[in-house]
């Protein structure tokens, strides 16, 4: 988006609106958030357990963590589930790629940006989603799953993760397995929690229990396993 774009947006949404057109918008508004919602219930309620793999959508098919989060995705279809991801590429065209050769089912839930290409070609036809809001298409990432594995990523991956965090820390939703995967990657980040955010008393030491951090394929599903062997839970839904 151009400097002149960007400034002719910013002033668009500042515009005064009368009442009749704020309702009308707001109206019409309700009426598209609804059918995302009921649209994304119907096709996810028939994906069985699964879990959500995130990550960014600018790792290169070399990257190690692009390999990582294939056999990630591989591994946990011969476990029996399915995979979700943001549909996209990097990543998430990783993991939707390790589910497919899993013969598992591999979900996309996308979102629809300028600069986003759309779904990956990994993604199952009968599971992909395009939503035109970001929050209709994160009830769909924790509703549907039983287990969070993120790796490295940028924005996007980190209000994904913090959206998981927060909705076990206040009870909100049943808790799952959240894991992170790349120890060197996620430590600044960990310290930062527990050198300024814990210190400032804006969290408590308990938090630092809702995740596990891992290096490996076979730490981060084998706690995903360990953690439904020890409750022997299949679903949440």
């Amino acid at each position: 988006m151009s400097e002149k774009e960007e400034r002719d947006r910013i002033r668009e949404k500042l515009v005064p609106k009368t009442w009749n057109e704020v309702k009308s918008n707001d109206s019409w508004a309700l009426f598209k958030i609804m059918s995302e919602f009921v649209h994304g219930y119907e096709i996810m309620a028939k994906i069985g357990p699964s879990v959500s793999l995130f990550g960014s959508a600018r790792t290169q098919v070399d990257s190690e963590y692009y390999k990582m989060a294939e056999e990630i995705a591989y591994q946990l279809t011969q476990l029996g589930f399915g995979v979700i991801t943001g549909g996209g590429p990097g990543i998430m065209e990783a993991a939707n790629r390790g589910a497919q050769r899993g013969g598992g089912k591999s979900v996309g839930i996308g979102i629809r940006l300028p600069f986003e290409t759309g779904l990956n070609k990994f993604v199952d036809h009968d599971f992909s989603i395009n939503f035109d809001y970001f929050f209709a298409r994160k009830v769909m990432f924790v509703k549907y799953a039983q287990g969070f594995i993120v790796l490295p990523g940028g924005l996007g991956t980190l209000d994904e993760l913090f959206e998981a965090l927060t909705l076990v820390q206040t009870k909100k939703t049943g808790r799952f397995p959240i894991v992170l995967v790349g120890k060197k990657y996620w430590s600044g980040l960990i310290d930062w929690l527990k050198e300024t955010a814990l210190t400032a008393g804006n969290i408590s030491e308990k938090d630092f229990e809702l995740y596990r951090l891992v290096d490996t394929p076979e730490e981060a599903v084998g706690h995903i396993k360990a953690f439904y062997d020890k409750y022997m839970v299949k679903q949440n839904f």
